[in-house]
């Protein structure tokens, strides 16, 4: 068992897929990236990664028939290995995620259910593309749900925190928009195998048409710039004032009716029209003197943020749709193979755009930052 092997068997090509999806869910949840975040982004790699190797473990007599090169098939893993450190990768994600709180380990605890179910059962069946697209949406409301809750009472015996709820709720169309994307590669994945396909391609690049439409779509700033955050107690309470009772207005006294109506004053003589000459009134004769100048208005003021998410959207499709068409005119199974790598690695630009799109530019542009890393080893190990 070598490196090379376990890089192959757990894809690390697209590893750095997976980090945009907690900072994702940060900045659309309102909040700022934290500590917490950092220990969900650390949630997410070690889950994906026991996918990873869990997948390769239920595929092995598949794999040896269709890609006899697997780590696995070829004999350079054991499988009784991948399955441990599928096991290991989860039991180490779910404990990084406790450390962030409660309902981040709720939100971890639900994604390694469905990576499992995806694995051991749902894949080769109709719901296999929405369980793994539920897997990419609630990677990103694990972000959503970590990020702020440094400081909450996280107890057993303690409430639900609505700080949580409404977390969630705030990245939920983030989430909708990046599990749409993760269907559409799941269902071209089905057919790289062995191809003949035009169908799942097409469908996929009519639905990164629409998700790049919908994503351009801003949302307001950061929940702290909206509103001023609850200060909460030792106990978890809300004890922020209570707001001030709004004022009543007192009603208008009554108006007494006039005795009797008021005169109309008589309309005032106006003054005969005096037709005078250009030159007594000092104009300027059409064709002489200097002409006057017309100034355009001002042009649309365009913002720094909405110039970098169009950008980011721009390098979404491009990424995604050049191979789905390639694979769509030629549905033979190394074109298949480079849609679903191409719609893999366009999760990059698709994060950075819904974190964009909140006004975290530089949540953004860190994303974007590990686009030519995952390109990088995606020419050496395939993402696939």
């Amino acid at each position: 068992m070598t490196a090379s092997a376990w890089a192959e068997l757990l894809r690390v090509s697209a590893l750095f897929t997976v980090p945009g999806d907690a900072l994702a869910g940060a900045t659309a949840s309102g909040r700022r990236p934290d500590r917490a975040t950092a220990l969900a982004v650390g949630a997410s790699l070690c889950l994906y990664e026991a996918g990873m190797a869990l997948n390769d473990w239920a595929d092995r007599e598949e794999d040896a028939v269709d890609r006899p090169h697997r780590p696995i098939p070829s004999g350079r893993i054991a499988p009784g290995a991948a399955l441990a450190a599928a096991g290991a990768l989860t039991a180490t994600g779910l404990g990084l995620a406790a450390r962030a709180g409660r309902p981040a380990l709720t939100v971890a605890t639900g994604l390694a259910a469905t990576v499992w179910a995806y694995d051991l059962r749902l894949k080769h069946t109709p719901a296999g593309p929405a369980a793994m697209a539920a897997a990419r949406g609630l990677d990103l409301l694990l972000g959503a749900t970590a990020t702020g809750a440094t400081g909450r009472t996280t107890g057993p015996g303690t409430a639900p925190d609505p700080a949580a709820r409404g977390s969630v709720l705030a990245a939920l169309p983030a989430a909708g928009l990046l599990g749409a994307h993760t269907y559409a590669v799941t269902a071209v994945s089905r057919h790289e195998a062995h191809g003949g396909s035009t169908t799942a391609p097409l469908a996929g690049l009519a639905a990164v048409a629409a998700l790049g439409a919908a994503a351009l779509h801003s949302r307001h700033g950061r929940r702290e710039d909206r509103e001023p955050a609850p200060h909460t107690g030792p106990g978890g309470q809300d004890e922020s004032p209570p707001p001030r009772p709004r004022r009543r207005l007192r009603p208008l006294p009554r108006l007494r009716p006039l005795p009797r109506p008021l005169p109309l004053p008589r309309p005032l003589p106006l003054p005969r029209p005096v037709f005078r000459s250009p030159e007594a009134l000092s104009l300027p004769v059409p064709g002489s003197g200097p002409r006057p100048v017309f100034r355009s208005p001002a042009p649309l003021a365009v913002t720094a943020p909405g110039l970098v998410r169009t950008a980011l959207i721009a390098s979404y499709v491009r990424t995604a749709a050049v191979p789905l068409l390639h694979a769509a005119l030629n549905p033979s199974p190394p074109l298949t193979q480079r849609a679903v790598g191409g719609g893999i690695r366009a999760m990059i630009p698709l994060q950075a755009a819904l974190a964009a799109r909140t006004g975290a530019v530089g949540t953004a542009l860190a994303v974007m930052g590990l686009v030519p890393i995952a390109r990088t080893l995606a020419r050496k190990v395939s993402p696939t």
